[in-house]
């Protein structure tokens, strides 16, 4: 005779015994979570893959779309109209020109979209940055790519734009040699005010990294992932300034008042600890913080510590740090579980009218650990507030989700996509601390 044992656990009662039946997958039941709900899903008609691009627009006619990059081929970028939070629908996906060209990252500015083009290695062609004509959200208009492909160059990884002038790329070029193979990309801004015809106004680059620069070269880490640009930010209330992770270079704060001669401010990293991949730095001058994430980029936790640090930077030149993000309840088993676990992706507070504006809270995407939120009402003291993890979507080999990208709506709505096959989620936070 079988046994079965009645369990009270955080979300209710469950079963577990010889006899207790596989749960089928609901993406709308999520494997844990704490004040956070899923309140809708697309599967992104199977292409899966999602990237490091979310933006949203709000159009005359009513309609909410969201444009969402795909980490890689088969396809580009997916447009998906959120009008309905419940009931997402795909109504257009731009396929990639070749299944080895990324489409990763993306930005928005009026009905002005720009989406970077990475190739798998340099020298494809293919390599930049399409613009777009998105007055008509179903049926996006290309109108112009601008190329920066070349013989050590895999294009452009990822990009800012929001101003509706200025795209932020970090990027390689025809005209960059790297003196390592793995500095390849940099900051390229290009001028976007005519669509049709866009074109380079500045660059820069950590000194040392290309074939030729009079400083030494950069000291390494022995877990090498390139001493290269990832992402950057310029807040809405400190327009001249950009926020940069350089992977394995630290962070940078630049003066980017020229746009033709971009200047260092500060730069910190963590190479005295042996520690790479800053990531994304999102900035809070109001409070005189700034938040710096790192990529977990090994699979169960093989890269560990990879963390979300506060920063004091009331002193631009003087920033110091004053706190990490605590580490999940289970930390110890998501390393286990499968996939990545850790840092990754923060929402960047666009300074665009869809984008909720975080000056108290972080909200952040951990792959395994899915989406989880944090007060930073005491930038020393931070505490999480609420999290959710998707449950395993069919057909992905890490056996968990793995969470990628999130954006912050300006009614407090969180979407959030997956890397590999679980689509996009709409989550809904429900706890009593604000997300402010």
């Amino acid at each position: 005779m079988l046994k079965f044992i009645a369990v009270i656990g955080a979300a209710g009662f469950f079963f577990c015994g010889a006899a207790a039946p596989a749960r089928a997958y609901d993406p709308m039941v999520p494997a844990e979570a704490s004040n956070m709900r899923i309140v809708g899903h697309s599967d992104l008609k199977g292409a899966g893959k999602g990237g490091e691009g979310l933006a949203l627009q709000q159009y005359p006619d009513g309609r909410r779309v969201l444009y969402l990059a795909h980490e890689s081929a088969p396809m580009c970028f997916s447009v998906i109209d959120v009008t309905k939070p419940k009931h997402p629908q795909v109504i257009a996906q731009i396929p990639v020109e070749a299944e080895f060209v990324r489409c990763n990252s993306l930005g928005l500015a009026g009905t002005t979209l720009v989406v970077a083009h990475q190739t798998e290695k340099p020298g494809q062609p293919g390599a930049g940055l399409d613009i777009y004509d998105i007055k008509d959200p179903a049926n996006p208009k290309k109108l112009s790519h601008f190329d920066t492909s070349g013989p050590h160059s895999r294009g452009a990884h990822f990009v800012w734009f929001a101003d509706g002038h200025y795209a932020y790329l970090s990027t390689g070029a025809r005209d960059f040699t790297p003196r390592d193979p793995k500095d390849d990309q940099f900051l390229m801004i290009v001028d976007v005010s005519q669509p049709a015809a866009p074109h380079e106004v500045g660059r820069w680059w950590l000194p040392g990294t290309r074939d030729g620069d009079a400083a030494p070269p950069p000291p390494r880490v022995s877990r090498d992932a390139g001493i290269r640009m990832h992402s950057l930010t310029v807040p809405a209330d400190r327009p001249n300034r950009a926020y940069v992770g350089w992977i394995d270079g630290g962070w940078a704060i630049l003066d980017i008042t020229d746009k033709a001669h971009p200047k260092e401010i500060v730069r910190r990293s963590w190479q005295s600890l042996d520690n790479g991949f800053a990531h994304t730095v999102l900035a809070i001058p109001s409070r005189g913080l700034a938040i710096q994430s790192e990529e977990a980029i090994g699979n169960n936790c093989a890269d560990w510590p990879k963390r979300n640090w506060v920063w004091d930077i009331a002193d631009e030149h003087h920033p110091y740090p004053l706190a990490v993000l605590p580490p999940a309840h289970d930390q110890a088993a998501l390393c286990k579980a499968g996939g990545r676990f850790g840092a990754h992706n923060i929402d960047m507070n666009r300074p665009i009218a869809t984008s909720r504006t975080l000056n108290r809270t972080v909200v952040g995407s951990y792959f395994n650990g899915g989406v989880r939120a944090y007060s930073i009402a005491d930038p020393a003291r931070p505490i999480e507030i609420g999290y959710v993890v998707a449950a395993a979507p069919p057909g992905n080999p890490s056996h968990t989700i793995q969470i990628n990208d999130v954006y912050v709506d300006e009614h407090g709505l969180i979407y959030a996509n997956d890397r590999l096959t679980g689509g996009l989620d709409i989550i809904r936070y429900t706890g009593k601390v604000p997300l402010d």
